[in-house]
């Protein structure tokens, strides 16, 4: 009887799957088309749940095959990062007319994002205060234990780690390892080191033009062959999608939701003030908010479904240059050094609430101007090498935890609620790597508002 089951729930989901290829066959729009994956994922995940529970036989077995197209798809996203990285960053140097921009351009943008990561932490601490959030009021259970367990090991290679220690290691030893991603700030490495590669190059444009463009043109194949893989990876997002929606839903405990609302909703409501930031900010350098966000809708809603700043690279800088009028070095610059700098969502705000949650069980006043200076500083450092997909809060949360002296098991205690929350998070990680593209664009004198304010100008994503 459980095999037949077991069949049956895996019948249904290929059906589900051959439907939303058929969408695509009919030149459905693709925002639609992930909207639906995520509803219908909601659906039958509820129904799984419903009809065998979450922990049975039936519904494990059967999300472990549907986990193959989940997990497949996040792991093809992961697979994307170092590359995107690399030719992203060395292709944003290659567009820099002007050497002098390229002081202007990483200093708007890294300070944008490190900034609003900044403010990302107070917010986060001051939603724990007015929401009252109390790390007794969560309960745990088996799943959270595992959690907890897995969390200890992990934050075993970074215990060691001290603030000076972290900033170190942000340097490559071994950019070969680093490409590998064996270590765990391999990302921030990746960065530095096309850092180097693009300053290099534009050294080379001045005394050998001939080398120069000859790289610029290799670097210009190999641009256009990642960009092709990431497009077809794309492809798989609302398949993956309702695979992961279907496995959230099959096996979260509603009870232990319930229990977290409270959170969730604190979360939510911070995470909305950091985008009312990031619109005092907008307006602050001549931007309409309204507008801008009009345009930058179906980016934003991709990030929101698909949980992943890396995947949505792409969308990200073609609508800051197609739609918003962000000039391409800055657009190039802010979407890159965003999948591994100053994520307001991931590595501002959640690692800020679970230090400020778990603190008073220590005795710690969290309303205290040490405290709350500390957790800021601490936050704003540990936001390098944050790495844009699933995972990266976590690792956040840990540095910060550990840093702070402070106990992992909060973070294991809101597993349920994290596919939730992850989607607001990670919607606001890219809407502050936007953010930075418009205020370098403004900085350097390269936005062009006739892009902003034509409504014609628009980026909805069904190219891919």
């Amino acid at each position: 009887m459980d095999i037949i089951s077991i069949v049956i729930i895996l019948a249904v989901f290929a059906a589900l799957l051959f439907a939303l290829y058929r969408l695509g066959a009919k030149h459905v729009k693709f925002s639609k088309r992930v909207f639906i994956a995520l509803a219908l994922g909601v659906i039958f995940g509820a129904a799984i749940q419903l009809l065998f529970a979450p922990d049975s036989t039936i519904t494990l077995t059967a999300i472990d095959w549907i986990n193959i197209v989940g997990n497949g798809y996040v792991r093809f996203l992961q697979m994307l990062i170092i590359p995107l990285i690399f030719v992203s960053i060395v292709g944003a140097f290659t567009r820099i007319e002007e050497t002098k921009n390229l002081g202007k351009i990483s200093g708007s943008v890294l300070g944008t994002l490190l900034g609003t990561t900044a403010i990302a932490a107070l917010i986060g601490w001051a939603s724990v205060i007015l929401f009252n959030l109390d790390g007794a009021q969560f309960t745990q259970g088996s799943a959270e234990t595992a959690r907890i367990e897995a969390l200890t090991t992990q934050q075993t290679q970074v215990a060691d780690l001290t603030i000076p220690g972290q900033v170190l290691s942000f340097i490559p030893t071994n950019i070969f390892q680093d490409l590998a991603g064996l270590r765990s700030t391999s990302t921030i490495a990746v960065v530095v080191f096309s850092a180097f590669v693009g300053i290099a190059y534009m050294g080379i444009k001045k005394k050998q033009p001939e080398n120069a463009a000859l790289f610029n043109k290799g670097l210009q194949v190999i641009q256009s062959i990642v960009m092709r893989i990431v497009t077809l990876v794309l492809r798989l997002t609302p398949y993956g999608i309702l695979a992961l929606m279907t496995k959230m839903m099959a096996t979260s405990s509603y009870q232990a939701i319930v229990n977290l609302g409270l959170f969730v909703v604190a979360s939510y409501a911070a995470l909305l003030v950091v985008l009312l930031v990031h619109s005092l900010i907008l307006a602050g350098v001549g931007v309409n908010p309204i507008t801008y966000f009009k345009k930058a809708f179906p980016v934003l809603s991709f990030a929101f479904t698909a949980r992943s700043s890396a995947g949505a690279l792409p969308l990200n800088v073609e609508t800051q240059t197609k739609a918003l009028g962000v000039d391409d070095a800055s657009a190039n610059f802010a979407a890159s050094f965003g999948l591994s700098i100053g994520q307001n969502g991931c590595a501002g705000v959640y690692p800020a609430m679970l230090a400020t949650i778990v603190a008073p069980t220590l005795g710690i006043d969290v309303t205290s101007i040490g405290f709350v200076l500390t957790l800021i500083l601490v936050v704003t450092i540990s936001s390098f090498g944050v790495a844009g997909v699933g995972g990266g809060a976590t690792f956040a949360a840990l540095i910060v935890l550990g840093a702070m002296n402070l106990p992992v098991t909060i973070a294991g205690l809101v597993i349920s609620v994290e596919p939730v929350i992850d989607m607001m998070r990670t919607l606001t990680n890219v809407n502050d790597s936007m953010l930075a593209g418009v205020v370098s664009s403004r900085n350097i004198g390269e936005f062009d508002s006739a892009i902003l304010n034509d409504n014609a100008a628009v980026v909805d994503g069904d190219a891919i």
